[in-house]
């Protein structure tokens, strides 16, 4: 039986995936998407979107603390998790059927399954025993959450991950995080902040900073995970719920990319040029399961541009992938983009560089008995002051920091914020008036 014929052919229903599919079907390329679960990927299912919502409850949470210092009689407040979660899965399946009703709307056709590639002359992609092909198909199949295996860690297996968090039917009344990157401060915030007594267990040389303010910050190595435990000197007990924020790994490891020479590194990622093409022609690959910038945004501008590249013309369509600002949404949050100071005296040397830095109290907090820092750091370089990063933490950061990356990728020095008008009083203020 021939393979069914298409012009676009997308493996992942994610962000990525979605933004390459619609724009492709705009500009008149006929399209077929394959995703075996459910539309929106990790960041509408388990990622970003109910990540948000759960930050926005723990946010309630902190407020709380400072009505009384606002003049507010506030009486006993109770939570109940399965209110917000309620709330928030019905959320994210609005979401889903927005998705697939966008999709359906584009005409492009939904293949429902798991993808791979076949042995075929021609890159060709097999789901359910029916085989598909195009001259041009793209991967976008995301990733997963790492679990260390119990050979390595005895009894990892009884921990879960983030994805496993949107599943919590109750708040944990103990909770333990491994891990020092976004995921595990954003989700020991968000428990320590709505009431779990929570530890962050890191490994030092694997991170400088990391908030206090709300979790216990411990500086371990997992060596084992034993249900029961009696009391034993270094053993963390009565935990009810462990969760393994150690990383993520690709969706390659299914897709036979073997069979048509699509290289992948020594950690399963799909390998792309600049313009997002993998070894083997015609076959290409956004988002996640690149391994690089793993955001939401960067896996739709990147399919962005690579549709109009293939069906519009637009032979330079890619994304430039400097400047890439990022939040992560800590208590308070982080916002950063740019060079850190380290990166930029490796590229411009330090006698070009300059910092500017500043910490101050917000006056959000000024008549509060809870006190929270704001920080904020500008990196410049050469004798222009080129602004190449910013990277501040602190109340309203990841609002404010999408006005300035707009300003450092458009080449902003130190004198362009100097010659802007403050607005007071606002935390965003001190970025043009720092000295």
């Amino acid at each position: 039986m021939a393979a069914a014929a298409y012009e676009f052919l997308v493996l992942g229903g994610g962000s990525g995936g979605l933004a390459g599919a619609r724009r492709a079907a705009e500009l008149g390329a006929r399209v077929a998407l394959v995703e075996p679960c459910r539309f929106g990927g990790t960041c509408v299912n388990v990622g970003c979107v109910p990540k948000k919502v759960m930050w926005n409850t723990a946010v309630h949470a902190e407020f709380i603390h400072d009505h009384a210092d606002y003049g507010f009689e506030t009486p006993s407040v109770k939570f109940n998790w399965r209110t917000i979660k309620e709330k928030r899965d019905a959320y994210v399946r609005r979401l889903n059927e927005i998705y697939e009703n966008n999709i359906k709307k584009a005409h492009i056709d939904i293949i429902q399954g798991y993808g791979k590639f076949t042995t075929d002359p021609e890159p060709t992609i097999e789901v359910n025993g029916k085989k598909y092909t195009a001259p041009h198909i793209l991967i976008a199949t995301g990733g997963h959450p790492a679990v260390p295996p119990d050979s390595k860690i005895p009894g990892a297996s009884l921990g879960m991950t983030s994805d496993g968090f949107f599943n919590l039917e109750e708040l944990p009344r103990r909770s333990v995080i491994v891990g020092a990157g976004y995921i595990a401060v954003e989700i020991v915030g968000i428990l320590s902040t709505l009431g779990s007594k929570s530890s962050l267990l890191i490994r030092q040389d694997k991170v400088k900073t990391v908030t206090k303010s709300s979790c216990g910050l411990l500086d371990v190595t997992v060596t084992s995970l034993v249900p029961g435990h009696k009391p034993t000197e270094g053993v963390i007990r009565d935990v009810d719920c462990l969760l393994w924020a150690v990383g993520r790994e690709p969706n390659t490891e299914d897709l036979c990319l073997d069979r048509v020479g699509v290289q992948v590194d020594t950690k399963g990622h799909v390998v792309v040029d600049d313009y997002q093409n993998t070894t083997r022609r015609g076959v290409y690959a956004v988002g996640d399961v690149c391994g690089r910038a793993l955001l939401t945004p960067v896996a739709i501008a990147a399919g962005r541009k690579l549709a109009h590249r293939l069906f519009e013309g637009k032979q330079e369509s890619r994304l430039d992938y400097h400047d890439i600002p990022t939040v992560v949404f800590s208590h308070p949050p982080i916002g950063t983009v740019g060079l850190t100071e380290d990166e930029a005296v490796a590229v411009h040397g330090r006698e070009n560089v300059k910092i500017y830095s500043t910490s101050f109290t917000p006056l959000y907090h000024a008549i509060t008995q809870r006190k929270v820092k704001c920080v904020m750091k500008l990196v410049c370089a050469g004798k222009e002051e080129k602004v190449v990063g910013l990277h501040m933490q602190g109340l309203g950061c990841d609002e404010i920091l999408q006005g300035f990356a707009v300003a450092i990728k458009m080449g902003a020095t130190k004198a362009d914020l100097d010659n802007t008008v403050a607005i007071h009083p606002t935390s965003a203020e001190e970025l043009v008036t720092l000295r």
